[in-house]
C-alpha cells in the first residue's frame, strides 16, 4: 500500500546542523510527542503541537552554535534527557528545560559527533575520539582520517562497549577501549551511522550507514569481523545521506528505514523481503534534510515523518488525512478550525508588513545621519565540493539560509562547466583574458526567486591546477557577498580506493632528500584529493587511488626522506614529478629523483582509453549527421529509403543530442590525454616529440587502435 502523506510546516528555527533534532518519548501509546531542536544560533527549542499550532515548552538563550543533539537517560528507561554539543562543551537539559549538566571536555577542537548510552558519552572532534563514563575520561583514539559520526552497539545486547567510527577514508573503525579492533571498508565516505531497527536488530550488532555519495548499507559488527548484509547504490544520482531513522510509518508492524539526503529527498525503504530494503516512497523538499525522525507529532493517533531542514524548517509528512467536504458545484468548505487559522495568519502577516515598513523607515533615517555605520548582514552558506566517480566531474553544491540572487564562478585553472538537470538558474559566460588575470572561467548564475540551493558541475584537466572561487550573493539588503574557495589539485580526477590491481604494468617514481614526513605528506595533500591534512601517525603510510576518468591507478608510499609513487599511467608519474620538484624547490630542498618506466604501461593505457575514444567519435559523427537527416526527412516526408543505421540515428536524435550536450569537450579531453601520454613517454627518454603531434592527431581521427599503438612504438 502506498503511504498517503500530507506535508505540514510547523515552525522555523535558526540554521540547523546534521542530527540536531529529536522527538521526546510519548507519554502514552499514540500520544503526541514533543520536538526538541538545536540551531546554529545556540538556541535549544522544545515545542509540542496543539490544534495545528506550535506551542513552546522551553527555549534557551542564544550562544555558540549547536553541532549535535542527542537524547539520553539510564539504560532501559525512557530516553528523555536532552544533551547538546556546543563547541567543546556538553550541556544537559531535562524535558522541562532545566539545565542539569555543563561538562567542559578536554577536547581542543569543537565536537563534531556525539553518542550517548546510559552513563557513557562518546565524543569526536575532527580526528580524535574520546569516551567518558559519568564525565570521567576512559578511552582515547586518534583516527587516520576525519571522523564524521560515532555510535556504540547496545550494551544490554552485546554485553560490552563497542564504539564504531564513520571515517572520511571510506572506512568504519570498530574500537575496543583505546585500541582499533578492526576496520570495515564501505563503498563511499560514510557520513551517518544508525542502529538497524533503532536497536541494532535481534543481535544488537547491525548498523546502517549512509555515504556522502548517496549509498546506503547494513553491516553486522561481530566481535572479530564485519559481515556485510546489504548495500544499495545511488542509481538515481541523488544527494549524499545526512540522516537515518527507523519507524513503522506504513503501519504494517515492521519498521521502515527513513533516509534524509542533502538534495532535499526524503525516502522510505520497506523490508518486503527479509533481505534487501525496497524504496517505497520518496518526497522532495527544496533544501537539505539535516535530521529525520518518525513519530506522532501533529495529532494523537496519526504517525508522521518529521524533518529538520538546513534553514531551520521543521516539516512533517503526516498520515492524517486532509478533510475536505464536497459541497454543491464541487465547492470545498473549509472547517471552522482551518478558517480561524487562515484568519490568524492573515492578521500576523499584516502585522509583519507594518513592522517591516517601520524598520525600513528607521534604517533609511539612521543611514542618512552623520554618525551612520554600515552593517554587513551575516548569512550562513552550506557548501560541498566532491568528485563524482560515475562521470569524473566535480559537484559544487551551495546552500544558503535565504534566497540566492546570483553566484559568480571564477577559476584560474581550465575547467568545463557541465549541465545539471536540477539547475533552473540562468547561466551567462564572460570572455576571459587568461594572460594578465589568469582567468580561464568566468560565469554568472542568476537564480529564480526562492532558490536556496544551487548545484554546479565542473570537469578539470589533470596537470592543470589552481583555485575555483564562488562569489555568493543572496537576496538581502544591503547587498553583500561571500567568497568560497575550492582547490583544483594537480591529480584532481583521482579518488581514494581500498586496493589496486598489482598485476598491471607499473611505472615508478622515486624521491630521496632531506625532507621530513610532514613535508612530503603536505606535498601529497597538495597533489591529490581525499588525503587527510593531518600527518598520519607512524613512520610510513601508503595510499591507493584510481583515476575516475580513465580507470588507471596510483600507489603512493612515503616516509621521512623518501617517497615511492607507482602508476600504470606514465602521465600521472610525469605530473607528480613536475609538481613535487616545484614544491621542493619552493622550500629549498634538494631532491634526488629517479624513475623506472615500463614500456608496456603505455600500450595498456592506450587500450583503456581506446573504447572511450571510439564511443565519443561515433557519438560526434552521429550528432553531426542529425541536422542533414532531419532536413532530408522534411523534404522527402518519408525516410524508409534510408539505411537502418541512419533511421536509428533519427529515432534516437534527442537522446544523442542530450548526451552530447551533457559532455562538452569530452572528445577533445581524450585527444589531449593521448597527446600528453605521447609527449610524456618520450620526455622520460629525453626526446622532444612535439613536432610529431599533428601526425598523431591525424591517426586519432582514423580511430585505429593498432595503428595508434604502432605509431607510439615507432616514434
Amino acid at each position: 500500500m502506498e503511504p498517503s502523506l500530507a506535508r505540514v510546516d510547523y515552525l522555523q528555527v535558526g540554521v540547523t546542523a546534521q542530527k540536531t533534532m529529536r522527538l521526546l518519548p510519548a507519554s502514552g501509546k499514540k500520544a503526541t510527542q514533543k520536538v526538541v531542536v538545536g540551531d546554529q544560533d545556540g538556541v535549544v527549542t522544545c515545542f509540542g503541537i496543539k490544534k495545528g499550532e506550535a506551542v513552546p515548552v522551553f527555549k534557551t538563550l542564544p550562544g555558540q552554535k549547536i553541532s549535535r543533539l542527542e537524547l539520553g537517560g539510564a539504560l532501559n528507561t525512557p530516553q528523555e534527557k536532552i544533551f547538546v554539543a556546543i563547541g567543546s562543551e556538553v550541556r544537559g537539559f531535562t524535558k522541562r528545560g532545566k539545565q542539569f549538566l555543563s561538562f567542559e571536555t578536554n577536547l581542543t577542537e569543537s565536537i563534531k559527533a556525539m553518542y550517548i548510552s546510559g552513563a557513557d558519552l562518546f565524543l569526536c572532534a575532527s580526528y580524535i575520539y574520546n569516551h567518558y563514563c559519568d564525565c570521567k575520561d576512559q578511552h582515547y583514539f586518534l583516527s587516520g582520517d576525519k571522523i564524521n559520526d560515532v555510535l556504540c552497539l547496545p550494551v544490554d545486547k552485546v554485553n560490552c562497549i563497542t564504539p564504531v567510527l564513520a571515517c572520511q577514508d571510506r572506512v568504519l573503525r570498530v574500537l575496543q577501549g583505546s585500541d582499533l579492533l578492526y576496520e570495515v571498508e564501505v563503498p563511499g565516505p560514510p557520513t551517518v551511522l544508525a542502529l538497524s531497527n533503532g536497536n541494532g536488530g535481534d543481535s544488537g550488532e547491525e548498523i546502517v550507514y549512509g555515504t556522502s555519495d548517496g549509498k546506503l548499507g547494513l553491516t553486522q559488527i561481530t566481535g572479530t569481523k564485519a559481515i556485510p548484509r546489504w548495500e544499495i547504490g545511488n542509481e538515481k544520482k541523488r544527494g549524499g545521506i545526512l540522516c537515518i531513522d527507523s519507524f513503522d510509518i506504513l503501519g504494517d508492524g515492521v519498521k521502515e528505514l527513513l533516509v534524509g539526503r542533502d538534495d532535499g529527498m526524503i525516502e522510505i525503504y520497506n523490508f518486503e523481503s527479509a533481505d534487501d530494503p525496497v524504496l517505497r516512497h520518496d518526497y522532495a523538499l527544496s533544501e537539505s534534510i539535516a535530521s529525520i525522525q518518525g513519530g506522532c507529532v501533529g495529532k494523537d493517533g496519526y504517525d508522521e515523518i518529521l524533518a529538520a531542514t538546513y534553514s531551520g524548517w521543521l516539516t512533517g509528512l503526516t498520515t492524517e488525512p486532509v478533510h475536505r467536504e464536497g459541497g454543491s458545484g464541487e465547492e470545498l468548505k473549509l472547517s471552522q478550525e482551518m478558517q480561524s487559522k487562515i484568519s490568524s495568519l492573515r492578521n500576523e502577516l499584516e502585522q509583519l508588513q507594518i513592522k517591516v515598513l517601520q524598520e525600513r523607515e528607521k534604517y533609511q533615517q539612521s543611514s542618512q545621519s552623520s554618525t551612520a555605520v554600515s552593517s554587513v548582514p551575516a548569512f550562513s552558506v552550506n557548501d560541498k565540493f566532491t568528485l563524482n566517480k560515475d562521470d569524473a566531474s566535480y559537484s559544487l553544491i551551495l546552500e544558503v539560509q535565504t534566497a540566492i540572487d546570483n553566484v559568480l564562478v571564477q577559476s584560474d585553472a581550465p575547467l568545463d562547466l557541465l549541465d545539471v538537470d536540477k539547475n533552473s538558474a540562468v547561466v551567462s559566460f564572460s570572455s576571459c583574458d587568461s594572460e594578465p588575470n589568469s582567468n580561464f572561467l568566468l560565469a554568472t548564475y542568476r537564480c529564480q526567486a526562492n532558490t536556496t540551493r544551487l548545484e554546479l558541475k565542473v570537469r578539470s584537466i589533470e596537470g592543470q591546477y589552481g583555485t575555483l572561487q564562488a562569489y555568493v550573493t543572496p537576496r538581502i539588503q544591503p547587498k553583500t557577498c561571500q567568497v568560497h574557495q575550492y582547490q583544483i589539485k594537480p591529480l584532481s580526477l583521482h579518488q581514494r580506493t581500498h586496493s589496486i590491481d598489482q598485476d598491471r604494468p607499473m611505472n615508478t617514481l622515486m624521491l630521496k632528500g632531506q625532507f621530513s614526513f610532514a613535508e612530503i605528506h603536505s606535498w601529497v595533500v597538495f597533489c591529490l584529493p581525499e588525503v587527510p591534512e593531518k600527518t598520519p601517525a607512524g613512520e610510513c603510510i601508503t595510499f591507493y587511488f584510481q583515476n575516475t576518468f580513465l580507470g588507471t591507478q596510483l600507489e603512493t608510499t612515503y616516509r621521512k626522506g623518501e617517497g615511492y609513487f607507482k602508476s600504470d599511467n606514465i602521465s600521472t608519474i610525469s605530473i607528480l614529478k613536475d609538481v613535487l620538484s616545484k614544491e621542493a624547490t619552493k622550500r629549498k630542498i634538494n631532491l634526488k629523483i629517479s624513475y623506472d618506466v615500463n614500456e608496456e604501461s603505455v600500450r595498456h593505457t592506450l587500450k583503456l582509453i581506446h573504447p572511450k575514444l571510439e564511443y565519443q567519435q561515433l557519438l560526434a559523427k552521429k550528432v553531426h549527421l542529425i541536422d542533414a537527416l532531419r532536413e532530408l526527412q522534411v523534404h522527402e516526408g518519408n525516410v524508409d529509403f534510408l539505411l537502418p543505421k541512419y533511421r536509428s540515428i533519427l529515432e534516437e536524435a534527442d537522446q544523442l543530442l542530450e548526451e552530447y550536450k551533457r559532455q562538452p569537450a569530452h572528445l577533445e579531453r581524450l585527444y589531449g590525454m593521448i597527446t600528453d601520454l605521447f609527449i610524456d613517454k618520450f620526455k622520460f627518454k629525453g626526446t622532444n616529440v612535439k613536432t610529431k603531434v599533428p601526425l598523431l592527431l591525424e591517426i586519432l581521427d582514423g580511430c585505429d587502435q593498432d595503428g595508434l599503438i604502432a605509431f607510439f612504438d615507432a616514434s
